[in-house]
């Protein structure tokens, strides 16, 4: 078995334990460390060479439809303009041999979807589905590592795919959602996500997601470490998915306002959205060290989701309109910060304890070490982990809300 299918396996074995546990230093030089590449493209290369670092191919496809159980696509650094096709991912790995595609020893690489046909889609109109997305898969047993996806018709769409861990990945300013999966889709780990400023002129703003787990089933996904900032509609989006999800350590901020002038704007502006749909699918969904600032809407919202959704050892700031909004869910709300939202809390059913509305006496921001989000929104980690930072941290009550 080669080394990155031992990673993997190891991975998505533990998912639900590793999501739950601090974050470990080297955490995504694990899921994709220095290894030999079998398949090396450059924007110099060219696709009838024989695909070796000193003879590279040029094009991500080429080296994709080549690919087989075990090998590992290189991609050099540069910027790869698509044009009439994305990059579409089809044949799958293996659990003991999954198929690798990462940035060259840390590379930056920027795969530009601006001049595909879907990029230019009327507003009213339709993106067929084989042509959502820079790249597009529809494959399972996949590490894909430290691309950054611009102006496609979504950044990554996946469809039913299972055992992927995506990571280290930058989803920006595409023509809808930044990250997508759907369908029956299970065991996949979203890992270091950094998506922003993504849009969707053809709905008005109505469907541009920074991270969207959505219409869709299966068990097992956790996203970690993921930053959603400055999206049309809202950072995380969980419509219609009908399993549990698991996020940690992850933050949402600044969604869904108008920064690009769209006419007759319609993003929703939630942080957190966990559910939808008529009727919405009850769902437990669980959310451990997470924070939402900013948001056009709620920072956290069940969105008619009665599952017993699960929030703990997170923060909701001045978000306009509820901080957590969790009046229809059965789940927990527990540990939790919130301050200066328009409501702080719409509480369900659960369990309902230890927060700060809790408290005989008010949590305020001169309780805060700091109200500068300028070091968390920084420049990651050597591990890829989210920096750092006493943003939203009580001086007290170590025991409430999201630590960095």
């Amino acid at each position: 078995m080669k080394e990155p299918a031992r990673l993997l396996v190891s991975l998505l074995s533990a998912t639900t334990v590793a999501a739950l546990a601090p974050a470990s230093a080297g955490a995504s030089d694990e899921v994709a460390p220095d290894l030999e590449p079998t398949l090396v493209v450059a924007p110099d290369g060219d696709d009838s060479a024989a695909g070796s670092l000193d003879d590279p191919f040029a094009t991500v496809q080429h080296a994709v439809d080549l690919a087989e159980p075990g090998d590992v696509i290189s991609v050099r650094g540069g910027t790869y303009a698509l044009d009439d096709q994305n990059i579409t991912i089809d044949t799958s790995g293996t659990s003991d041999e999954p198929i690798t595609l990462t940035a060259h020893e840390g590379e930056r690489v920027i795969i530009d979807g601006q001049d595909l046909p879907a990029s230019s889609t009327p507003i009213g109109g339709d993106i067929p589905r084989d042509e959502r997305g820079t790249i597009h898969q529809e494959a399972s047993h996949w590490v894909v590592n430290g691309l950054e996806l611009i102006n496609g018709p979504y950044g990554y769409y996946c469809d039913g795919c299972d055992d992927n861990v995506f990571s280290d990945l930058v989803t920006r300013e595409n023509y809808e959602s930044g990250f997508q999966l759907q369908g029956e889709s299970s065991d996949n780990l979203v890992l270091n996500l950094d998506s922003y400023g993504n849009r969707d002129p053809r709905k008005n703003g109505e469907s541009a997601d920074g991270l969207a787990i959505k219409e869709g089933s299966g068990t097992g996904n956790v996203v970690r470490g993921a930053r959603l900032w400055d999206n049309a509609d809202d950072g995380f989006d969980a419509w219609e998915f009908e399993d549990p999800i698991t996020i940690v350590d992850s933050l949402v901020h600044g969604n869904g306002f108008n920064r690009w002038d769209l006419p007759d704007f319609s993003g929703d502006g939630n942080g957190f959205k966990l559910g939808g749909g008529d009727p919405a699918p009850h769902v437990a969904h669980e959310l451990h060290n997470t924070a939402a600032w900013d948001n056009a809407a709620d920072g956290y919202t069940d969105n008619g989701n009665h599952g017993a959704v699960s929030i703990d050892s997170s923060t909701a700031y001045d978000n306009a309109v509820d901080g957590f909004e969790l009046d229809g869910s059965s789940g927990s709300l527990t540990d939790n910060l919130a301050l200066d939202n328009e409501t702080d809390v719409q509480p369900g059913e659960g369990e309902n304890t230890g927060n700060s509305w809790n408290l005989d006496t008010p949590i305020t921001t001169d309780d805060l070490l700091s109200t500068d989000p300028s070091t968390i929104n920084g420049p990651r980690s050597s591990d890829g982990s989210i920096p750092s930072s006493d943003y939203l941290v009580p001086a007290d009550h170590s025991d409430i809300g999201a630590r960095w």
